[in-house]
Parts: C-alpha cells; sequence; structure tokens
C-alpha cells in the first residue's frame, strides 16, 4: 500500500513529517487480512521510542526510526499480527474543505486541504509483562507532556499492573514513509495568500492550524 503523493505536495523537509506523527499521534493501524474478510485497521495511540537511536530527532528522517504501540489482545488484529510482518500506520494532520468563494476568481473548483503521513514497517510483538508495562508508561509521559496537565501515574501503576495483561504491546521499525501536505500549492500565489488568511482568521480551529503550516511553506 503506498500513497500517491504528486510532487508539488512533497514535504518541505522530512522534519514536517516527524513533526506530524508527533502532534497526531492516533494512528490507524493496517494490515492484509484474508480474502474473505478484507483487511484489518485499529486506531490505537504511538510514540516514538524513547529509548531507540533511531529516533528521528531534529533530523526528521523516519527510514530506521523505532515506534511504539499497544492495542487491546482481544482484538482479532492482534492475533493477525505475525513478528516480522508488515504494518501501515497512517496519521492525519491539519485538514479542512477549501470553498471556491475565497479564491476571488472564477470558474474555479472547491477541494480540500490536507496533511497525512504514511510510514510502513516491520512488527515485533512485546511478550514481557514489565516491558509492556514500560511502553505504557512511556506512552503516559509523552502524552502527559504533550497534550495533558503532568499527570503522575506513580498512585496508578498498581492499577496498570492488573490490566498490561490485556494489553498488547509492539515495537514497530520504519522501513518506508511518505508525506503528503496538500495545502493549495497548484494555486498562484495571490489565490494561496487568500486562502491562508480566510484560514488564518476563521474561527475553526482545523482552518486555523492548516493556516500555520501554510504560513511554514517555502
Amino acid at each position: 500500500m503506498r500513497m500517491f503523493v504528486p510532487s508539488f505536495y512533497r514535504e518541505p523537509n522530512n522534519s514536517w513529517m516527524a513533526d506530524l506523527i508527533r502532534d497526531n499521534p492516533l494512528a490507524l493501524a493496517v494490515t492484509n487480512g484474508s480474502p474473505e474478510d478484507g483487511p484489518f485497521a485499529t486506531h490505537l495511540p504511538v510514540i516514538f521510542d524513547p529509548g531507540a537511536s533511531g529516533d528521528p530527532g531534529a533530523s526528521g528522517e523516519l527510514t530506521g526510526a523505532t515506534l511504539l504501540g499497544h492495542m487491546n489482545r482481544a482484538n482479532p488484529h492482534w492475533a493477525a499480527l505475525r513478528p516480522g510482518g508488515v504494518l501501515l500506520l497512517t496519521f492525519t494532520g491539519p485538514h479542512s474543505y477549501v470553498s471556491p468563494t475565497v479564491y476571488g476568481k472564477t470558474p474555479a473548483a472547491p477541494t480540500w486541504n490536507f496533511t497525512a503521513v504514511h510510514v510502513r514497517g516491520v512488527v515485533e510483538k512485546i511478550d514481557a509483562t514489565e516491558e509492556t508495562l514500560g511502553v505504557v508508561q512511556s506512552t503516559v509521559r509523552a502524552f502527559e507532556g504533550a497534550f495533558g496537565d503532568g499527570w503522575d501515574m506513580t498512585d496508578s501503576l498498581g492499577y496498570f499492573r492488573q490490566i498490561v495483561p490485556a494489553v498488547g504491546a509492539f515495537r514497530f521499525t520504519v522501513t518506508g514513509a511518505s508525506g503528503m501536505f496538500k495545502l493549495s500549492q497548484e494555486q498562484p500565489g495571490e489565490v494561496r495568500e487568500r486562502v491562508r488568511t480566510s484560514f488564518g482568521q476563521s474561527g475553526c480551529t482545523y482552518k486555523r492550524e492548516v493556516a500555520g503550516l501554510m504560513n511554514r511553506l517555502p
């Protein structure tokens, strides 16, 4: 499974893809299923492995990076995962509908500006209880730091140990990545500016986030 990305929608540099994953860590994990049932698809939280040397860091290079994720072991998708098997993780970033009313010209056609990253890689299931608990703790630290209020999990570690047997944790090594950042690059400069200004002044959070990325374009 590969994402079609026209040349003018490719990421300006690799750091855009790493940033999108960090800022939008709820991935859709997809693996091939049987011809009768079709593919498996599961939404799950994913982080860069804090203990791995392959963290993309400032370079943004994803190939070779290690991600950590987890899902419910009762999910049939977990049983379908094979050690060394290929998994696709898709991440969706800021996106919004673009109405021709902002173009200031006619004829015109509406579109949807969006950002997305697809990473392909190899799965390693984690079976050890303590290592699975470590994945859960690392995920909490990452998300409390980025999205939470710094919650201290210390008093809940006993509860974590109770639920960890139901958690299927895995390590994911990235073998390839592609990103699509469709931000009106195909439009003339004056039209792109109208879209960016309109989105930046919008009351819609999604549109303001798209405008923020448009501000970063070269």
